[in-house]
């Protein structure tokens, strides 16, 4: 069995390590731990990891976040992955800096990249891993916040908040969704 992970994010140095690119961050650990790399290819650096007998094919789209779906589209139909197979990893204001929550569907809540995947991929019907980016931030300064790096005193739990997202990635291609959202979203 084939999966598609997708980590969200923008490309280029000013976006490194910002709350919006959690996604990116995700995925590389993911392929570092199953000792893969990354290639630049159509529309994504992309890899191909193997955990317990399962293929994952791991992009972070080279479109910025706000086309997102068209690199997860063109991914999704030249691996003829069937959508409930592709996971996409994505940043969430609405939950606490490191709360995991695993969705089988659901609305895009006004994140630009998830309302890209709906717009070419066929809806809401698509798993993700929101991974909780937390909400402080002054009113209207939204894009400034999920734009800019972790705070310092955030900074020093990410790796293992990193960690345990890449576990729940695991989980899901291996046990299934239902075992991993009873396991990680507490």
């Amino acid at each position: 069995m084939k999966y598609l992970i997708v980590g969200l994010g923008n490309i280029g140095p000013e976006y490194v390590n910002t709350r919006h690119n959690i996604g990116f961050n995700i995925a590389d650990e993911l392929v570092a731990q199953l000792g893969g790399s990354f290639s630049n290819l159509r529309l994504a650096y992309y890899s191909e990891v193997s955990f317990k007998g399962k293929k994952l094919h791991v992009i972070k789209p080279t479109t910025y976040m706000n086309l997102s779906g068209k690199a997860v589209n063109y991914w999704m139909h030249e691996l003829r992955i069937p959508i409930e197979n592709v996971l996409v990893i994505v940043d969430d204001l609405a939950l606490p800096l490191g709360k995991l929550r695993l969705k089988l569907q659901g609305s895009s809540a006004g994140h630009n990249g998830l309302k890209s995947i709906e717009g070419l991929c066929g809806g809401q019907g698509y798993p993700r891993l929101r991974f909780g980016v937390s909400d402080n931030f002054p009113k209207g300064r939204q894009v400034d916040y999920v734009l800019a790096p972790f705070d310092k005193e955030e900074q020093p739990e990410l790796p293992a908040l990193i960690d345990r997202s890449v576990e729940l990635i695991k989980s899901f291609v291996t046990v299934g969704p239902a075992h991993t959202m009873t396991a990680f979203n507490k």
